[in-house]
């Protein structure tokens, strides 16, 4: 009787220590290759970039989904509608030269995040003015389709450039400049 009262003590015990062990540890998903989704992710980046550079709105639209939304500095770009009107008054006015550069993409399941930095330069296509150049960071976020595809659903970025100062009180006299 004490041989299987001390046989089930230390089965119990090991029973405890297993489980407190299993605790310890996170459940990972098994990982599969995501060099495919890279792939299609770097070939849409390429697509899109060109369309842009071409100042192709419907090669533009074709590349988002329905409720893709655009955050940059002014109001958000709500829609493909908005974003379509959006981008042709900017191809109409000026022709862009825009480059991205990814720092991190994640792909997770039919979502992916990319961010990284770009530098975009906007020549006034009306002959007057001067070109204008860019620096920002970017956030986007994409979409699985069901063919496999990926289309950019929200695109959000910032530029290097200081913000313009608001007209106010100067910093040392309380009087405004």
């Amino acid at each position: 009787m004490r041989t299987m009262t001390t046989t089930i003590a230390v089965v119990c015990t090991a029973l405890v220590i297993v489980l407190a062990l299993a605790g310890c540890t996170t459940a990972r998903a098994p990982t599969k290759s995501n060099a495919a989704d890279l792939a299609a992710i770097t070939e849409f980046n390429r697509q899109y970039v060109k369309a842009i550079n071409d100042g192709d709105s419907a090669a533009l639209s074709a590349l988002t989904d329905d409720d893709h939304m655009m955050i940059g500095a002014g109001p958000a770009v709500a829609g493909k509608a908005a974003l379509n009107e959006t981008m042709a008054r900017g191809f109409a006015q000026s022709q862009f030269a825009e480059v991205w550069m990814p720092v991190e993409t994640v792909i997770d399941g039919n979502l992916a995040y990319q961010r990284g930095t770009f530098t975009v330069t906007s020549t006034p296509k009306s002959g007057s003015g001067t070109a204008r150049t860019t620096h920002g960071n970017f956030l986007r976020i994409y979409r699985r389709q069901p063919d496999g595809s990926w289309v950019m659903t929200r695109d959000m970025l910032n530029t290097d450039r200081p913000a313009a100062q608001p007209p106010g009180p100067g910093p040392a006299t309380g009087k405004s400049p």
